[in-house]
């Protein structure tokens, strides 16, 4: 068993470190971005980053969604994470305390939090900074059904994994010109209003620098809000580079461990690995699992992705008996067939 993380990631660590303890000593302070928390009645998981801005920088506020919309994608890489940071937690005048990772990542485990479910706010500060309001949704016990959605190619367009089109869209395009799928926020507007309290994780291997990008993505077209499980792209324990599919299947199980309760809808795209991995997910947990809804890249999109107008992964080894499944091309001919597969629970997964 390996002892020390691998290489790479010590040295990011010291090098995260240094750049930071420079700045501090220019009048840099520590910034916290929140992310959306969720947990059940019991447990409630908080998220978020510390970075490092300048003293006077200017607070992100609603009315400077005009500046966002022009602003390209390429900043929301460039920030300098706190290393090994204390920060409090305070939900409800409970602090519970930890340190944030070589990244600047924070996730929290809150026990005996005491929050009724639904939407709440708790807070996160650190010793130089002013708590932040962190949104977070307590999904009752009593609630059975959930959606858990892909964000790429499947929500906003990226042509993944076309590597030059999906960089080009994600780092040089203006937040203002990046494109929803047609019919998807509709889609899930009309599931959540059949089904008052369910949640709508929305699950990603993007990076978690795109997080408010993609909150404020999601305001300005009309999704519902979600919490939101993306991934760090730095190095890993183990090595260079995490691995996407991985990080999905650990999402998919820890929200099945969580949550055993809820029956998920799983939704996605067949541009990447989504239909594979939603298939193995409901091989593992079939009494979690009320269907699978993927969103048919058009031709012009598997091209763009792929080089060719195949897809990739159509559940090579399993049956729709085994897999209940519709496909359409958005969510405006998806949604019909959502509709017919939630009514008939069939024989089962």
């Amino acid at each position: 068993m390996r002892k020390r993380p691998f290489i790479a990631a010590r040295i990011e660590k010291q090098l995260n470190r240094r750049i930071a303890t420079t700045l501090r000593r220019f009048g840099w302070r520590d910034t916290v971005v929140a992310y959306t928390g969720y947990g059940s009645q019991t447990r409630l998981r908080v998220l978020g980053r510390v970075i490092l801005s300048p003293k006077n920088s200017p607070a992100i506020t609603a009315s400077r969604e005009e500046v966002w919309a022009l602003r390209r994608g390429w900043r929301n890489f460039i920030c300098v994470p706190a290393v090994n940071r204390a920060v409090q937690v305070s939900v409800g005048g409970h602090v519970t305390d930890a340190l944030t990772d070589r990244n600047g990542y924070v996730d929290i485990a809150v026990a005996r939090h005491g929050l009724t479910p639904g939407w709440h706010h708790v807070h996160i500060s650190t010793g130089d900074s002013a708590p932040t309001v962190a949104p977070v949704l307590i999904i009752g016990d009593d609630v059975r059904f959930g959606i858990v959605s892909d964000i790429d190619d499947t929500i906003i367009t990226s042509y993944l994994p076309r590597l030059m089109i999906a960089a080009y869209n994600s780092f040089v395009l203006r937040e203002s010109a990046r494109v929803p799928v047609a019919g998807m926020a509709a889609m899930y507007g009309a599931l959540l209003r059949q089904h008052p309290g369910a949640p709508l994780i929305y699950v990603s291997t993007g990076s978690w620098d795109t997080q408010p990008f993609l909150e404020r993505f999601i305001g300005r077209h009309g999704y519902p809000s979600g919490p939101m499980l993306l991934s760090d792209w730095g190095p890993t324990n183990t090595g260079w580079f995490r691995s996407g599919p991985a990080h999905k299947r650990a999402c998919l199980d820890t929200l099945a461990r969580d949550f055993p309760h809820i029956r998920w809808l799983l939704v996605g795209d067949d541009g990447q690995h989504d239909p594979g991995l939603y298939a193995e997910f409901a091989m593992r947990h079939p009494e979690q699992v009320a269907g699978i809804a993927i969103r048919e890249l058009p031709t012009v999109e598997q091209v763009l992705a792929h080089g060719s107008p195949s897809t990739m992964s159509l559940f090579p080894t399993l049956t729709p008996a085994q897999v209940r499944q519709v496909r359409a091309p958005d969510g405006h001919t998806l949604l019909p067939l959502v509709h017919s597969l939630l009514a008939d629970p069939g024989p089962g997964l």
